[in-house]
């Protein structure tokens, strides 16, 4: 069976896309990364949501670079906005070159395994706010890791981005097609114990669930 690395993070996004690499007949390997973000909770859940589908999960610790890329409310002591995801304010969630590090990073880890691929879970309502979330971006990802890794890498070798041009909608209505547990799955930037429901990424979320006409199994504090 060909072999595929998945950028996990525990979320809605990136469970999905690991439910639906397996479900294109892969076998998963989902890798998660621990940069300093506040809410580290997202790892817990990740790797709940691995156990249950019994794939091989690793976190990797690159915490050494948070103070690299401390200017974002994720790594730093500022307030993550609240209110709409669209809102400009939300720029403050940016961490720099965030996906380009841990993309670079499961590319290594892919040829280390002779995966033919590594699937994102990015899609079309990030482009606005981040440039590491846009096509061009994936374009030349895929350019670049078959030049940086040319003669070890499988030729055919693929940037997999099943939802680059879907809505958190539908996002959720893929997830719950492919039977993947939306509940355990995990949004809120604050990094409580419980979705603060009042963050860009609750926010987000709450309408997902609304806009895809399926029960929202998730608790918030507001």
């Amino acid at each position: 069976m060909a072999r595929a690395v998945v950028v996990f993070s525990g979320g809605l996004d990136s469970t999905t896309a690991l439910y639906k690499a397996i479900a294109d007949g892969y076998e998963a390997h989902a890798v998660s990364f621990d940069y300093g973000q506040k809410h580290r909770k997202e790892l817990e859940q990740a790797a709940k949501i691995a156990r249950g589908l019994g794939v091989d999960h690793r976190v990797v610790d690159i915490t050494a670079i948070t103070g690299l890329i401390s200017n974002s409310a994720l790594t730093s002591d500022k307030e993550v906005p609240e209110g709409h995801y669209a809102a400009d304010n939300m720029k403050a969630t940016v961490v720099p070159n965030r996906n380009m590090i841990m993309a670079s990073i499961a590319i290594g880890y892919a040829v280390n395994v002779d995966a033919k691929a590594v699937y994102l879970g990015v899609h079309g309502g990030d482009h606005f706010i981040y440039p590491d979330c846009r096509p061009e971006f994936v374009r030349l990802l895929v350019s670049i890791a078959l030049v940086a890794n040319e003669g070890f890498i499988d030729p055919g070798f693929e940037i997999i981005t099943p939802f680059l041009n879907s809505s958190k909608a539908d996002i959720v209505r893929e997830g719950a097609a492919l039977g993947a547990p939306l509940e355990l799955t995990w949004s809120c930037y604050k990094g409580g114990a419980r979705h603060c429901g009042r963050c860009g990424t609750c926010v987000e979320r709450k309408e997902a669930f609304l806009l895809a006409g399926l029960a929202d199994p998730t608790s918030y504090e507001a």
